[in-house]
């Protein structure tokens, strides 16, 4: 299921269960979960990932064409984003273009299109419920009986401690997640040597241990490249949330200067106005008009 010369980094999700040399049994493990089914490795698995759709430099998806449906799978390893519906509704859009010859459309008769599924599995720290369903309609600003248009999107919360049904039927997924279990844990023992010293107890503790043992230097790289990913986005984040508070204090003190000006001026015009000067001298002095002078 692999593809060569990939322009973007791939997580250790997508490698495991999209590009791997043993993916297409690690994706159809999952599948059958997901369907009750007991599809075999001879099964066609066609791989159609998008590049640089769904995300911006970490690759996060899996597309796999099969038994005559697309599956269009998603990891969320932090909070889960509530526009993956119109996401996905994109993503599907470019996946059928693909897909269909250009001409297709133009067709008399009906041009069958394989049927699209949408998963998310989440495995984030915040609490988040086993299941949960995200629909497209829930974006429409308004609402009718029948909505024109649907997406929905499973989301399955794939932390040990939820024991999501689909975790024990799908032995890669579960070691996947005990993984991210380990790696969290050993980075916050040690942040330089997190990432090593979790894929080496992952091994001894035989968690993915033939895919660690074989891949373990490129499994670090794609760690520390999702690491540096997510730490770039929270700094981006960090510094627009300060951008946003200094400006506004600036913008506070301009008011409050612009204000005390405004209020200054104020009381030199009623003053004024008390010992009897002219009118223009008033405006002049204060920077009042005469209106407001009037109204003193």
């Amino acid at each position: 299921m692999s593809s060569s010369n990939r322009k973007y980094k791939d997580s250790v999700f997508v490698d495991l269960f999209s590009e791997d040399e043993k993916a297409k049994e690690n994706f159809l493990s999952l599948y059958n979960a997901l369907h009750g089914t007991n599809l075999q490795l001879s099964c066609p698995v066609e791989n159609i990932r998008l590049d640089n759709v769904m995300y911006m430099n970490i690759i996060n998806d899996v597309s796999c064409l099969v038994d005559g449906k697309i599956i269009i799978l998603a990891e969320h390893q932090s909070t889960i984003n509530e526009n993956m519906p119109l996401r996905f509704l994109q993503y599907i859009a470019r996946l059928y273009e693909k897909l269909q010859a250009p001409t297709d459309r133009y067709l008399r008769k009906l041009s069958k299109i394989p049927t699209p599924e949408f998963y998310v599995f989440y495995n984030g720290k915040e609490d988040y419920p086993e299941t949960a369903v995200l629909k497209l309609s829930d974006a429409f600003i308004t609402k009718s009986e029948q909505m024109p248009l649907e997406l929905t999107v499973q989301v399955l919360n794939i932390n040990t401690d939820k024991a999501n049904k689909v975790l024990t039927a799908c032995k890669p997924l579960e070691e996947y997640s005990l993984f991210v279990d380990e790696v969290r844990k050993q980075t916050q023992l040690d942040p330089e040597k997190g990432f090593t010293n979790a894929v080496k107890i992952c091994i001894e503790k035989g968690i993915l241990k033939e895919y660690l043992t074989r891949k373990s230097r490129e499994v670090i790289n794609m760690l520390v490249a999702e690491y540096d990913y997510d730490t770039d986005i929270a700094v981006q984040r960090q510094e627009s949330l300060m951008i946003g508070i200094q400006q506004g204090i600036s913008q506070g003190i301009s008011q409050g200067i612009e204000q005390g000006s405004y209020q200054k001026a104020l009381e030199t015009a009623k003053m004024m106005k008390l010992k009897n000067f002219d009118i223009v001298v008033i405006k002049e002095i204060s920077g009042l008009s005469e209106l407001e002078i009037q109204n003193l």
